[in-house]
C-alpha cells in the first residue's frame, strides 16, 4: 500500500508558475470590461420578434404532440403501445366505474371521467407515461363536497360537474401565470412520501368496495383513520361473496405480475391479466347470478352513448371555490409527482407549466361532458410504464423528509400534508444554511492541498496563519453564527482583545503622565517604543488634549503583546498574524451580512491581524463596497482571485512574505 502511494506521488505531479493576483490586480492586468445590459424596452422588443422557427417552437411548446408524433417509431413502439392501451384502458374503465361511487354519482359518469380527459392530454401533455383519469383521493375530496352541498340526488351531478370545471379553471390560471416552477420544490423524498401516502389512501378507499360495507365519505385530518374505523365498525355486514372475489382477484393479479416481471425478457409482451380477470369475473357473476342469489355488488346496466356537453352551474362557484382549489392542487401534485418519478427513471423532462395547462383543459373538457376530476393513478401508470418499457424498478426514498411527508399526508390528509411536507423541506434548507459547516483548513505536507483539520490526522496548520472556510451563502440569518464560528476557530475574541489592549494602554498612559513609568522601564519591556515615546513625551510637554494624546498612543505605539506588560492587565494572546477566509463556497452575500462582515474585518485589522478573502470570484461586485471602509487598512486587507485547487497556497505564500517584511 505504501509503495503504491509512493509511486502515485512520483508519477502524478504538476507544477504551476504564475503571479499572485488580487482581484484588483487581475482586473487591471487583464482589462476587465463592463458587461452590456439591455434595457427593458430592448428586451421586450427582442421577445416580440417573430420568425417561422420561433412560431413553430412556440406551437410545439403548447402542443407537445407535434414534437414527438413525427418521430414516432411505428414498428418498434406500436405493438407495446397497443397492449398497454388495451390493458390500461380496461383498468381505467373499471376504476372509473368504482371511483364513481366515491363521488356519489352513477357509474356511467366514471366512464366519462376515464375517457374524455385522455383526448386533450394526448395533445397537450408532456409526460409519456401518465395514465390520465380518475384517482380515488381526489374523488373522495369531490365526494365530500357533494354530500355537504347536495340537497337531493338530482343536484349531485351538477355539483360534481361544476367543481370539476372550476378545478380546471384554477389549474389553467396557475399555468398561465407560470406557477409550474413550484414543481422544483418537490424533491424526490417529498414526492416519494407523498405518493406513498396517496397509495395508502387508495388502498383504504378500496376497503369499502372489497368488504361491501357502508362507509362515510371523509376528507381532511384523520380521514384515513375514520374510514378504517367505519370499515371495522360495519365488518359484520361484509358480503362474503364480494370479499372472496376481491381476494382471489388480487392474488391472481399479483401472481401473474410477478411472472411478468420474472420472465420479462422471454415474454414477447406481458400477460394482460387485468383484461382476463375482468372478463372471467363478469362471466362468473352473470352465469351464477351472484347479485340475485348472494347480494353481491354489481354495476348493473350502463347506458350507451354520451351526454351532450353542458355548462357548469356558475352560482355554485362561490361555495366550492376553496375546496376546488385544494383539490386542484392535490390533483396536480399527484400527477406531477408520478410524472417526475418516471421522467427521472427514463431520463425525460416534464414541463410543469404545460402540465398545469394540460390538466386544466382536460378537467374543463371532462366536466363539460359530465365527468369528474381527472389526474393520474399510480397503478394505471405503473401498468402502462411496465408494459411499454418492460421494466419493474421500484424507487425508494429513505430520507427523513420522505418519512415526515408520508406521515403528514396520512394524518392530515393529502392537501394539508403536502403543504406541511413542503414547509418542512424548505425549513431543512434554511436550517442547513443558517448553521453552515465551518472549518479550519490545514496543509498536506509538501503539497498545495488544504483540507479540514478534523478529517485528516497528517495535515498541519501554517504557524501564524488561520485558514477559515464557510460552505454556505452568508446572509442575515447566519451571520451571527458565522461570527461565533470565527471566534471559535481562531481561538480568541477580537473585540475582547481590543478592549483589553485599550485598557492596558490607558493604564500605561496614566503611569507615564504621573511619571511612574520611566523610559528605561519601558525600553526594557518594549523596545518598539523608542521613537514613538519621544514624540509622545513632546506632545505631553506642550499639554495637548488628553483624547488626542491617547489616540496617538494607540495608533503609533506598537506594543509587543506577547511580552510581559508594565501594567497588571490580562490581555488575551493572539497567536496569528493573518486570517485567510475561504469564500469559494459562498454563493452570495446580502446587504446585512456585508455590513456585519465589515465589522468582523475591522475587529481583526485593528488588533494587527491581516485579513485576506480568497476564492471570491463572482462575488467581487457584491462585496466590493466592503473595501471602501477599509481604505486605511488596504495594505492588510485584500481580495484574492484563484482557482479552488490552488488559491490557499498563493494566499498563504503572500501572508508569509508579508509577515517577514
Amino acid at each position: 500500500m505504501f509503495r503504491l502511494s509512493s509511486m502515485m506521488d512520483v508519477q502524478n505531479q504538476y507544477c504551476v508558475s504564475r503571479p499572485i493576483y488580487s482581484i484588483r490586480a487581475f482586473e487591471h492586468v487583464h482589462e476587465r470590461q463592463i458587461r452590456e445590459t439591455k434595457s427593458l424596452k430592448e428586451r421586450f422588443s427582442g421577445s416580440c420578434r417573430c420568425s417561422t422557427k420561433r412560431v413553430w417552437n412556440i406551437v410545439k411548446m403548447y402542443f407537445p404532440v407535434l414534437g414527438w408524433l413525427p418521430i414516432y417509431q411505428i414498428k418498434q413502439w406500436l405493438p407495446g403501445d397497443i397492449v398497454a392501451g388495451i390493458t390500461t384502458g380496461m383498468v381505467c374503465a373499471l376504476q372509473g366505474l368504482a371511483y364513481s361511487l366515491l363521488v356519489n354519482v352513477a357509474p356511467v359518469y366514471g366512464l366519462y371521467a376515464a375517457f374524455f380527459p385522455i383526448l386533450t392530454y394526448f395533445i397537450l401533455g408532456t409526460s409519456r407515461h401518465l395514465s390520465v383519469g380518475p384517482f380515488p383521493v381526489t374523488c373522495l375530496m369531490v365526494g365530500a363536497v357533494v354530500l355537504t352541498l347536495a340537497p337531493d340526488s338530482n343536484f349531485i351531478l351538477a355539483i360534481a360537474m361544476s367543481m370539476t370545471v372550476l378545478i380546471g379553471v384554477f389549474q389553467v390560471a396557475m399555468g398561465v401565470v407560470q406557477l409550474g416552477f413550484l414543481v422544483r420544490y418537490l424533491s424526490d423524498p417529498l414526492v416519494g412520501g407523498f405518493t406513498t401516502a396517496a397509495a395508502l389512501q387508495v388502498v383504504v378507499s378500496q376497503l369499502k368496495i372489497i368488504f361491501n360495507v357502508p362507509v362515510g365519505n371523509y376528507n381532511g385530518i384523520l380521514s384515513l383513520f375514520y374510514t378504517i374505523g367505519d370499515v371495522f365498525k360495519n365488518i359484520k355486514q361484509t358480503n362474503l361473496v364480494d370479499l372472496v372475489a376481491a381476494v382471489l382477484t388480487i392474488i391472481v393479479v399479483m401472481v401473474v405480475k410477478e411472472i411478468n416481471a420474472k420472465f420479462q425478457k422471454t415474454l414477447p409482451v406481458p400477460i394482460p391479466i387485468e383484461v382476463f380477470v375482468t372478463i372471467i369475473d363478469a362471466g362468473v357473476s352473470y352465469a351464477l347470478n351472484l347479485s340475485g342469489h348472494y347480494g353481491a355488488g354489481v354495476v348493473n346496466t350502463i347506458p350507451r352513448g354520451f351526454i351532450p356537453p353542458q355548462p357548469p352551474d356558475v352560482s355554485l362557484f362561490s361555495s366550492i371555490a376553496g375546496s376546488s382549489f385544494s383539490t386542484g392542487v392535490v390533483s396536480y401534485a399527484i400527477a406531477i409527482s408520478v410524472a417526475k418519478v418516471y421522467a427521472a427513471k427514463h431520463e425525460l423532462t416534464v414541463d410543469g407549466n404545460q402540465e398545469l395547462l394540460a390538466f386544466g383543459i382536460s378537467n374543463i373538457f371532462c366536466g363539460a361532458f359530465s365527468g369528474f376530476v381527472a389526474t393520474t393513478a399510480l397503478s394505471r401508470t405503473a401498468i402502462q410504464e411496465i408494459i411499454y418499457v418492460m421494466s419493474a424498478d421500484v424507487l425508494i426514498f429513505p430520507q427523513f423528509i420522505w418519512v415526515f411527508t408520508c406521515i403528514s399526508c396520512i394524518v392530515l390528509g393529502l392537501d394539508i400534508g403536502l403543504l406541511t411536507g413542503l414547509v418542512f423541506e424548505l425549513a431543512t434548507v434554511v436550517i442547513r444554511t443558517q448553521f453552515p459547516s465551518c472549518a479550519s483548513l490545514g496543509n498536506a505536507p509538501s503539497t498545495d492541498i488544504y483540507k479540514n483539520m478534523k478529517d485528516y490526522k497528517a495535515i498541519t496548520e501554517i504557524p501564524g496563519i488561520k485558514v477559515f472556510k464557510c460552505t454556505a451563502p452568508i446572509y442575515f440569518a447566519n451571520i451571527e453564527y458565522l461570527k461565533d464560528q470565527i471566534k471559535h476557530k481562531v481561538g480568541f475574541d477580537a473585540v475582547r482583545v481590543f478592549k483589553k489592549r485599550n485598557k492596558a494602554l490607558k493604564k500605561i498612559h496614566r503611569l507615564i503622565k504621573k511619571g511612574k513609568l520611566k523610559f528605561t522601564e519601558v525600553h526594557n519591556h518594549t523596545a518598539h517604543w523608542i521613537s514613538h515615546l519621544y514624540i509622545y513625551k513632546y506632545l505631553l510637554s506642550i499639554q495637548i488634549c488628553q483624547t488626542q494624546l491617547f489616540d496617538f498612543l494607540i495608533k503609533l505605539v506598537k506594543l509587543d503583546w506577547t511580552s510581559v506588560l508594565p501594567v497588571n492587565v490580562n490581555v488575551p494572546k493572539v497567536n496569528i498574524h493573518s486570517l485567510v477566509m475561504d469564500f469559494s463556497a459562498v454563493s452570495f452575500l446580502d446587504v446585512m451580512a456585508a455590513k456585519s462582515l465589515k465589522l468582523i474585518l475591522k475587529e481583526f485589522l485593528r488588533i494587527g491581524v491581516s485579513v485576506y478573502i480568497a476564492g471570491c470570484d463572482g462575488m467581487a461586485c457584491l462585496i466590493a463596497h466592503v473595501v471602501t471602509i477599509c481604505v486605511e487598512w488596504q495594505t492588510s486587507f485584500l481580495f484574492f482571485l484563484f482557482p479552488l485547487s490552488s488559491f490557499e497556497s498563493h494566499v498563504l505564500l503572500y501572508c508569509k512574505s508579508s509577515s517577514l517584511t
